[in-house]
């Protein structure tokens, strides 16, 4: 029997399979099929392909027993099993015991199937939301990364947003949805474009925050999310923040040291508390701001406060592209390896502008 795989390999091509055959039976009625004392009339019932019908032969098959995969009352394929030698034929018993194991693989088959076309939907959207953030004014610089955990083959919900806003300002955006999949991927989605919205008003970053929140809850969207603003304010010389529960902003210094930039945290939005505070602090046009998402430092069995404090002892080339900046932070976290979904968003003036 061994032999008989070896020599069929993987899955054949691709055939219409003709009425009268065994394998379409089962797939228009839903009924099993059972035939014994093989023949060439009985291979060719089984098989379209006459290569395997010649293997059936050789292999001194003389049993064979077909079922559907049924799940929710449509059929996803067949299960082929023969039997050869001196064994005896299939019978009813087995015809009953490989109907309720089918009944099992049909469900996991489909629930895979699923679950294949999900995240590959929630992955494309999900990259082509988090493509790579342009410029939005000729003045600024920014750079980004995202990186899945290596534990979760899951698409999860973290985003970022640079968006540019009157007299020379901008806006950078981390935010982070509860969840993983296809729902958190869409709502992330949703949750982006209605801060987009918000974020046009001009408002300040704290009231930006209290309407993306009042918003989110009266729309009766089921995920929170954390979300951190940071207004780069060009001509002041000056960065405001405001966290809806999301992990501080940290700067990095003209020697490359990090310093954390801590400020209050509000309620997630979706909860419809609302009562942000923002922050603001001067910012050296050669200093770099980082906002992520707490994947990147949160550590099993680790204060999250620790965890970010070591942001600090962490030393960055501050001189080079911001590209080489954020690899080597992801590198001496944690040297790649995350047990969540890491984002990080890093934005700085550009050489040679005041």
């Amino acid at each position: 029997m061994e032999w008989v795989l070896h020599q069929l390999g993987g899955p054949g091509p691709y055939a219409d399979v003709p009425r009268g055959v065994a394998t379409r039976h089962c797939l228009d009625t839903g009924r099993p099929w059972l035939g014994n004392l093989a023949t060439d009339e009985l291979f060719q019932k089984v098989t379209v392909e006459p290569k395997r019908a010649r293997l059936f032969r050789a292999a001194g098959i003389h049993s064979l027993l077909i079922t559907p995969l049924i799940t929710a009352g449509h059929p996803v394929g067949v299960v082929l099993l023969g039997r050869a030698g001196a064994s005896q034929p299939f019978d009813d018993n087995d015809l009953a015991t490989l109907q309720a194991l089918a009944g099992r693989a049909a469900v996991s088959i489909d629930s895979a199937r699923r679950y294949s076309y999900e995240h590959t939907m929630a992955l494309e959207l999900q990259r082509a939301l988090l493509s790579e953030p342009r410029a939005p004014h000729p003045a600024v610089e920014v750079a980004a990364r995202y990186l899945p955990s290596g534990r979760s083959v899951l698409v999860g919900g973290d985003w970022y947003d640079s968006i540019p806003l009157p007299d020379s300002r901008t806006l950078l955006v981390m935010g982070d949805v509860m969840g993983h999949g296809f729902r958190a991927a869409v709502a992330m989605s949703q949750y982006r474009s209605l801060l987009r919205t918000i974020a046009a008003s001009g408002a300040s970053v704290d009231k930006i925050l209290g309407e993306f929140d009042r918003q989110v809850a009266h729309l009766g969207l089921d995920r929170l999310a954390t979300c951190l603003l940071a207004v780069m304010d060009l001509g002041a010389g000056t960065c405001t923040t405001a966290s809806a529960g999301h992990l501080p902003p940290a700067a990095v210094r003209p020697d490359g040291s990090i310093e954390v930039l801590w400020l209050p945290a509000g309620p997630p939005i979706g909860t419809g508390l609302g009562g942000y505070e923002s922050l603001t602090v001067r910012m050296d046009r050669r200093t770099t701001l980082l906002l992520y998402t707490d994947g990147l430092v949160e550590r099993r069995g680790t204060d999250i406060d620790i965890s970010v404090q070591a942001l600090e002892t962490v030393s960055l080339p501050a001189d080079g592209p911001l590209d080489d900046m954020l690899d080597t932070l992801l590198a001496r976290l944690a040297n790649g390896a995350y047990e969540d979904d890491v984002a990080i968003l890093a934005a700085r003036q550009r050489n040679g502008n005041e």
